[in-house]
């Protein structure tokens, strides 16, 4: 299997009926699109975890909701340069303070 890259990427609208199409998005609105790098969030209440950082694939328009699957980026290891890297719990504040931290409510 090749590369994901812009040129081989599935569309991310589908139609609904005739009139209207459906796009995926993420938390924060942005469209999504297989083959985007992403960070996935966990937790409930007044937190939020970084669970899982990957490549979208298999995502369907219509469905924000347990839609896709990630393929992982990241070796099991990898050097930490402390200048490049944030504590998970200040990732966690960040996400707060841009009302980030909650989930959508169902559909």
């Amino acid at each position: 299997m090749g590369a994901i890259g812009p040129a081989n990427r599935p569309t991310t609208t589908a139609p609904l009926g005739n009139t209207k199409e459906v796009n995926m998005h993420y938390r924060n609105g942005r469209p999504a699109q297989n083959g985007d790098k992403i960070v996935q969030i966990g937790g409930y209440g007044d937190s939020a975890q970084i669970v899982a950082v990957g490549v979208l694939y298999d995502a369907k328009p219509g469905n924000d909701f347990c839609n896709g699957s990630m393929a992982p980026i990241q070796s099991p290891i990898t050097g930490a340069c402390l200048c490049d890297c944030l504590h998970v719990d200040d990732v966690a504040a960040m996400l707060k303070e841009k009302g980030l931290d909650k989930r959508p409510g169902g559909k």
